[in-house]
């Protein structure tokens, strides 16, 4: 269960408040989309939601665990089990795609493992088999500056599930690919919301959220307006975002 109460957020420079005392629950294996117009505070909720924000208020509980509270080994856990997808993912483009996959994310992985490069020969084969089940095994041994912006962001979230991710937070995930592609991802990601218990929010147009989703989102002025569970959208609700 994930509990978040009272999150805000402002700008620093000029306080402008971003996100205005969001409150939610979430179990797991939950498809949660996040639909809204651009400046709503989307992309700003899933970075405050994986620690790339300092919150400026509200509290954060996993599994009965108050991650500020305890600290830097809340946070640490955090980090470790939860991914970060942004819109540009931050793959090593002088690495191939297999060893992106293999090396991990920071957090996920050593630090002298992610410098060396050293894996083991089942890391390798479970690295190549998740690579093809995203339908980029003839790109594996292809330096990820060489990938289009779709693959680099199916090779993020490859890396991602490959290092055993209970959360993933993906802002706009499947931006780039084409509409066959996009519903393959989003449907691998909602059969592991089915099957292994994987928590997903993601940043979505609202046509793929009403499609994948579980469960939506609507954001307006940096607060969630909507909370729909399973249906689409109504006129009504749509007109509001």
């Amino acid at each position: 269960m994930i509990k978040v109460r009272g999150l805000r957020k402002t700008v620093s420079s000029d306080k402008t408040p971003i996100l205005k005392g969001i409150d939610f629950d979430l179990v797991r294996g939950e498809f949660v989309a996040i639909v809204g117009p651009s400046g709503s505070g989307k992309s700003m909720l899933l970075r405050c939601l994986a620690l790339r924000e300092d919150w400026d208020g509200g509290t954060f509980v996993v599994d009965d665990l108050d991650v500020f509270k305890a600290g830097w080994s809340g946070k640490r856990r955090i980090r470790k089990e939860w991914a970060y997808l942004q819109q540009n993912p931050d793959l090593d483009p002088n690495r191939t795609a297999l060893k992106n996959v293999l090396i991990g994310q920071v957090g996920q992985t050593p630090a002298w493992r992610r410098l060396t490069g050293m894996v083991r020969t089942d890391d390798y084969m479970g690295a190549m088999d998740m690579i093809e089940s995203f339908g980029l095994l003839d790109k594996a041994k292809l330096k990820a500056g060489n990938l289009s912006g779709g693959e680099r962001q199916r090779i993020a979230t490859a890396r991602a599930l490959a290092h055993g991710a209970n959360v993933l937070l993906a802002d706009e995930p499947v931006i780039g690919l084409d509409p066959h592609t996009a519903d393959n991802v989003l449907g691998m990601l909602k059969n592991l919301c089915e099957t292994q218990e994987t928590t997903v929010v993601a940043v979505l147009p609202i046509e793929l959220a009403e499609r994948h989703a579980s469960r939506i989102w609507g954001m307006e002025d940096g607060k969630v307006i909507l909370d729909i569970r399973g249906r689409r959208l109504t006129t009504a609700e749509k007109n509001r975002l």
